[in-house]
């Protein structure tokens, strides 16, 4: 009969879920950001791809070790979180300094242009709504990323005294395999 979980062993089970969780979807959210910006012709947009990318990896392998009982795994998980803040940091900052009032006016196809004049907005009033959400999101983007990621490494962080306890525990039954000797 297997004992009950001990709570350094919840808080592994819930540590390996998360890391899972986050380190796949950031992955998938990497790679099709990446085709999507490579079949747009944004090659700074695929980069930043290949970077979130190995940030993803970089969760998973920490999670990877963590499985195998080795506590460097955590900081895995945490390096990951800095390392994606910084490429979204990095990112947004270049965004918000690269405002082009031409490139946002030229994307105005007679249509749309016909239908904002029925709405009685003029094309300086466009500009400016345009320049304002243009802020606005990549402004939300870094303040979310801010609190997701840095958050999501302060959650790893504070963790890792229990998790080396749950790691160093000799009965942790089905959770993790048997430590490679």
């Amino acid at each position: 009969m297997a004992s009950e979980p001990t709570p350094q062993e919840k808080i592994l089970q819930r540590i390996l879920f998360v890391s899972a969780v986050d380190g796949w979807s950031i992955v998938v959210l990497a790679v099709l950001g990446s085709l999507a910006s490579l079949l747009l012709g944004d090659l700074v947009g695929v980069c930043i791809g290949f970077l979130a990318l190995a940030a993803g990896l970089m969760e998973l392998r920490g999670r990877a070790r963590l499985k195998r009982r080795d506590a460097v795994g955590m900081k895995l998980l945490i390096r990951a979180q800095f390392f994606l803040l910084s490429v979204i940091l990095v990112y947004c900052v270049s965004r918000l300094g690269s405002f082009d009032a031409e490139t946002a006016m030229g994307n105005l196809t007679p249509d749309m242009d016909a239908s904002l004049r029925e709405l009685g907005l003029t094309r300086a009033q466009v500009l400016a709504y345009t320049r304002m959400m243009f802020y606005v999101v990549y402004s939300v983007v870094a303040v979310v990323s801010l609190l997701f990621q840095g958050g999501l490494a302060l959650y790893y962080r504070r963790r890792i005294g229990a998790v080396s306890e749950a790691l160093a525990t000799p009965h942790l039954g089905d959770l993790l395999p048997p430590a490679a000797v």
